[in-house]
């Protein structure tokens, strides 16, 4: 039992040093995060392998065991942590959700790993096909304290649009093989949402014809897991049989559709949401004056967004150029679509004739749906121009946005922009990089690479990861936002493509094989594929120059005879910020500026750069000129000549001497360039204005460094180890997080950069950047300051400040931070929109548990059931009585029954299906039992059972919440609300309490939305009808962009009879008035005239009382 004493100890260990960080929350860049678990959702979990999970229609089931590095056993691991009451938990993450999960704590005698069991709605409720974000699972063994972190993805298989679908034939393996002899060049795309599934393309040459694609939904971490199909008859079915050297040119895999460029034409598939065949099918996109020709060197641009719960604002658009210049006959060589890219339009507005304008090429046209723009790159003859224009009403507009950027003449050779994917960092590149932050507006030069022209360039959202891969087949890599770069090695592959996988690993895919990237916890590891870390530096000497005890300046030298278009070599460049140098010898150096000059002669650039660990200097045995006193006097207009005032006779220059540096505390190096003789060299000084000219330096005194290239360069340059820990502190454990925020709301962020660096100052200057897409869209503010462990902190809120519907992203950036780091960029989403997880919910006034719901029985303590089974097809009634129904609404629908109420003529007009429409059994109308439990109306036809209650229904308080991802709030001003009867039944008021304050504006909306309106706050119902009631509550537009409308039902049963009173009144008024009409008819047929005979009378009588 020896050894599990150890493991409780090691744990024990362990967990008292992550006791520290549990308040903080994960902390990234300490190291690459560990590979200890091994778990599969499909068969038993392999070893050291990626954690790639698959949700399907059922249960997610989860297999994990610990892998261990000694001899232990993972059973002996299991029963150990078991035992001490751990087992793991699995957090599944995106950008919207979290949830932790935990693994069964209890273990069969036979079990060799943890078993988790998780029901599908508890992941998610929908099944529907839509783009739906790709999750990240994290496993730790206990949640919280971050030990032995294990990083996974999981994919919902059920509801990714392009897994469902057959792209055309199927090819085996050894069909597939067929075709690699032909395939010149590759095309990758991958989901917006979910990077794991993926697109590989051949690109033939002329002796095959033929679209052939491969399909991942693993990323390609597997050969054998990529589906393979031939397009061929498809594409042929469009353009005919008689054309010939058809090829994939381009793709692009957007959110719903799948655009492919051939070399017969532009291909668009149907939605990829709405399967109608079993195989996908497109259609093509017509360019009138475009040939084969033009297609082949045709180019697809696209501004990678994932649109998961996507908003109104949010669109999918696509860029298609040609390379020539267009004709008079054609609209333009530069077109593009939004979804479903059915209708392309010219990437350029209508210019007037009378307008003069330079004719150039469109190299790339981008939309900015951030800030509503257009981004063109243009080239023409003299130079290369960025240009912004307003996009509105999917049309670029004639007016700029921001003045015309043109970038200087070096940026001869433009290839593309590029938006790095959900972020505003925008990178134009060619022959140099260049990046923006601003929408276009301005550039910033990050690389130049002069004569090598970078020809592809690939992302990773998930890591900030971007790499270039240059036409010499050079590979450089940098981080999303960050101001520097780095040299990663080469490929020597001709025919390759590289992919990020959604977790940033980095593959290489070749027509036959594909490789992945270092060990499975180094994100963004690249030595797998690219080999050793290459040496950075140039072919020069050095001529270091103390400035204090820990900072120094190098000098680089470039000869008097080095030619002119050379020059460039021999300087310090771009990829030199922020990197190391390393003396063969010992020491070294962290470059934090670097400068260019004309002065001092010999050296156009140098780097300041501050000590790590101090350079060796030479010894007496390899450069005997130490053992003599040194004198220093001018020898021409630039150079100085070194004198030796000898001591010993073995003490002279040597040739081995040249191209090293004399250092002089307090005063100029020297870097020597020429041996005269054993007692005199020529060197040139570092700083002219600090020279000793005509002195004499004992020995001792002075030093030599040697940083010379004569002998094989005796440095060398390469990455700084990362040098910056990084904390979110808000709670998120999501690196892509996406928050909304509402009308009136707002939303803060906490980071927290923690320096990890070795004998180097910390400056104290903000260490984080922050950078917002969309300016004009959120308030946002930030406040920064370092506390006493000179940590940095930042909090950061973003606050609603207009009626303006919209999304921005939010990078910070740890601008000093190395290209080692795994973190130095996170771009939260902010979107002015209302969140999918807000909705409005109604509290009754009495809980009724789920179980009783069920059994159709709760008794309160009067002995009345509050729950009542309403009766098969049931309609409530109307105002003209109870048997005379007039809404379209069913209650608990069943068509095989037979409708009741239904004698009278309005009746049977009255009342449609909905869910059980075109059913001809409840069964087959698919109530689920949420429908079944649900108050809203378009699932009445699933509502069995309502909350019941005794007649009369007096003060019934209203009790609305609002809940968010957040928690949730009360409904209160200034949330005023509208109340319906949805089958339009009267017998019901409302009572409220409104504060002075409040009635104006309650007055004035009343008066716009022709409704009552009512405060929310203390709003309370009565009831004098019976049987079902449905009431709709409905917030009033403008105070959210939210449309909050909650719904509840209330059924009042036991109502008295009413009194006869007016049935009465109406009979005896009929009875009177027929029997008025009856004496009418009668003295009618029988001729007789009362009245008249009453006026004879009348006038006889008054006759005889006049005589």
């Amino acid at each position: 039992m020896e050894w599990e004493m150890e493991l409780l100890f090691l744990y024990v260990m362990i967990l008292l040093l992550n006791m520290f960080d549990f308040s903080s929350g994960i902390t990234y860049n300490k190291g690459d995060m560990e590979n200890r678990f091994a778990c599969a959702s499909q068969g038993f979990p392999q070893k050291n392998e990626i954690i790639k999970l698959y949700l399907f229609s059922d249960d997610l089931k989860i297999q994990c065991f610990f892998q261990s590095e000694n001899e232990l056993t993972s059973r002996e691991f299991l029963s150990v942590f078991t035992s001490g009451g751990l087992a793991p938990s699995l957090g599944i993450i995106n950008s919207t959700y979290t949830g932790i999960f935990h693994f069964n704590l209890t273990l069969f005698s036979d079990r060799v790993y943890w078993l988790i069991d998780i029901p599908r709605e508890n992941i998610t409720k929908n099944t529907d096909i839509a783009a739906v974000e790709e999750w990240l699972v994290r496993i730790t063994l206990q949640h919280g304290l971050n030990i032995y972190n294990t990083e996974g993805t999981l994919l919902d298989r059920v509801r990714e649009p392009i897994l469902q679908w057959k792209l055309g034939t199927m090819m085996t393996r050894n069909n597939i093989s067929k075709v690699y002899p032909h395939v010149v060049d590759l095309k990758v795309t991958k989901c917006p949402c979910a990077n794991d599934v993926a697109l590989l393309g051949f690109i033939m040459d002329s002796t095959l014809d033929g679209v052939y694609i491969g399909l991942s939904f693993s990323g390609f971490w597997n050969y054998n897991d990529t589906t393979w199909y031939n397009l061929t008859d498809m594409i042929y079915s469009q353009v005919g049989e008689e054309h010939t050297e058809l090829s994939v040119v381009d793709m692009v895999l957007a959110n719903h559709f799948l655009v492919i460029l051939t070399s017969l034409g532009l291909f668009i598939s149907g939605d990829l949401r709405y399967p109608s065949s079993s195989v996908l099918l497109f259609s093509r996109a017509e360019f009138c004056g475009f040939e084969r020709v033009d297609y082949i060197k045709g180019k697809l641009w696209y501004n990678e967004r994932c649109f998961a719960n996507r908003e109104r604002f949010e669109v999918d658009y696509i860029t298609i150029t040609f390379e020539r210049n267009r004709t008079l006959s054609e609209a333009s060589s530069c077109f593009y679509s939004k979804e479903p890219f059915l209708e392309w339009l010219p990437c350029l507005p209508s210019i007037s004739k009378r307008m003069k304008t330079i004719p150039s090429t469109v190299i790339t046209f981008l939309i900015d749906q951030e800030q509503s723009s257009g981004i063109y790159l243009f080239q023409n003859q003299k130079n290369t121009t960025a240009s912004v224009r307003i996009f509105r009403n999917n049309r670029p507009r004639l007016r700029q946005k921001f003045p015309l950027f043109s970038f200087p003449s070096s940026f001869s050779s433009p290839v593309g922009m590029v938006f790095h994917p959900r972020s505003h960092f925008l990178y134009a590149y060619g022959n140099q990089v260049w990046l923006s932050v601003d929408g276009g507006n301005t550039f910033e030069l990050l690389a130049d690479f002069h004569d090598d022209i970078i020809k592809n360039v690939y992302h990773s959202f998930y890591t900030s990861d971007i790499t270039f891969v240059s036409q010499s087949g050079k590979v450089y890599s940098t981080k999303a936002g960050l101001g520097r770069y780095t040299e990663i090695g080469s490929i020597s592959d001709q025919i390759f493509t590289l992919y990020y996988d959604h977790m940033g690993f980095i593959h290489k895919l070749t027509p036959d094989h594909f490789e992945a990237s270092g060990s499975f916890g180094a994100f963004g590891n690249s030595k797998g594929i690219f080999g050793q870390a290459p040496d950075m530096g140039f072919e020069t000497a050095l001529a270091p120059q103390h400035i204090t005890l820990n900072e120094m300046i190098f000098y680089a030298y470039v000869p008097e005879n080095e030619p002119q278009g050379s020059i460039y070599t021999k300087k310090f460049n771009e990829i030199h910020f922020g990197k190391v140098i390393h003396s063969r010898k010992t020491g070294t150096a962290y470059i934090r500026e670097i400068l260019y000059h004309d002065t001092p002669k010999g050296f156009l650039s140098s780097v300041i750069a501050e000590m790590i660990d101090p350079f060796g200097i030479e010894a007496v045995h390899e450069s005997s000129c130490l053992s003599s006193s040194l004198s220093i006097n001018q020898a021409g207009n630039f150079f100085y000549k070194l004198s030796l005032q000898l001591q010993s006779d073995t003490s002279s220059f040597q040739d081995s001497d040249i191209e090293k540096t004399v250092v002089i505390p307090g005063y100029s190096s020297f870097l020597i360039t020429r041996i005269l003789d054993n007692e005199n060299a020529l060197a040139i000084a570092t700083m002219p204005g600090r020279v000793p000219n005509n002195m004499t330096f004992l020995k001792d005194s002075w030093f030599l460094y040697n940083f010379g290239q004569r002998n094989g360069r005796t440095w060398k340059i390469y990455s700084k180890p990362c040098n910056y820990w990084f904390q979110q502190q808000d709670g998120s454990l999501s690196l892509n997080v996406l928050k909304y925020i509402d009308l009136g709301k707002s939303h803060s962020f906490k980071i927290k950069v923690i320096p990890n660096t070795k004998s180097v100052r910390t400056l104290e200057i903000p260490l984080l950047k922050v950078i917002v897409g969309n300016p004009n869209l959120l308030e946002v503010k930030a406040k920064g300051y370092f506390d006493d462990t000179d940590s940095y902190l930042m909090e950061i809120s973003a606050a609603s400040k207009t009626l303006r519907q919209g999304s921005t992203s939010l990078a910070f950036i740890v601008w000093g931070a190395s290209t080692e780091c795994f973190v130095t960029t996170i771009v939260p989403t902010l979107k002015s929109s209302c969140s999918y997880l807000k909705s409005m919910h109604h509290i009754p006034s009495e809980f009724i548990p789920l179980e009783d719901w069920n059994s159709g029985v709760h008794v309160d303590s009067q002995g009345f059931n509050m729950i009542k089974v309403l009766p098969v097809n049931y309609r409530p009634p109307s105002n003209m009585g109870i048997a005379i129904p007039l809404t379209d609404n069913f209650y608990h629908a069943d068509p095989s029954q037979p409708i009741p109420r239904n004698l009278f003529h309005k009746s049977k007009k009255s009342g449609k299906f909905k869910q059980c429409a075109n059913a001809s059994t409840r069964e087959e109308c698919n109530c689920t039992n949420n429908q079944k439990f649900s108050y809203a109306v378009g699932f009445s036809d699933c509502r069995e059972k309502v909350p019941r209650f005794k007649f009369p229904v007096t003060q019934y308080p209203i009790s609305l919440k609002i809940y968010n991802e957040d928690g949730y709030i009360p409904v209160e001003t200034p949330y005023l609300v509208t109340v319906a009867e949805v089958n339009n039944r009267e017998n019901w008021k409302l009572k409220q309490s409104v504060p002075e304050n409040v009635k104006k504006l309650k007055d004035y909306l009343g008066l716009i939305l022709h409704a009552p309106v009512y405060n929310p706050l203390g709003l309370n119902l009565s009831v004098k009808g019976s049987e079902l009631f449905h009431f709709r509550v409905s917030v009033v537009p403008g105070v959210t962009f939210c449309n909050l409308v909650e719904e509840f039902q209330i059924y009042v049963d036991e109502a008295p009879l009413p009194f006869p009173g007016h049935t009465l009144i109406a009979v005896a008024a009929a009875v009177v008035l027929g029997g008025l009409i009856f004496i009418a008819f009668m003295f009618q047929i029988h001729n007789s005239h009362p009245y008249q005979q009453l006026s004879k009378t009348d006038s006889v009588n008054l006759g005889v009382s006049a005589t």
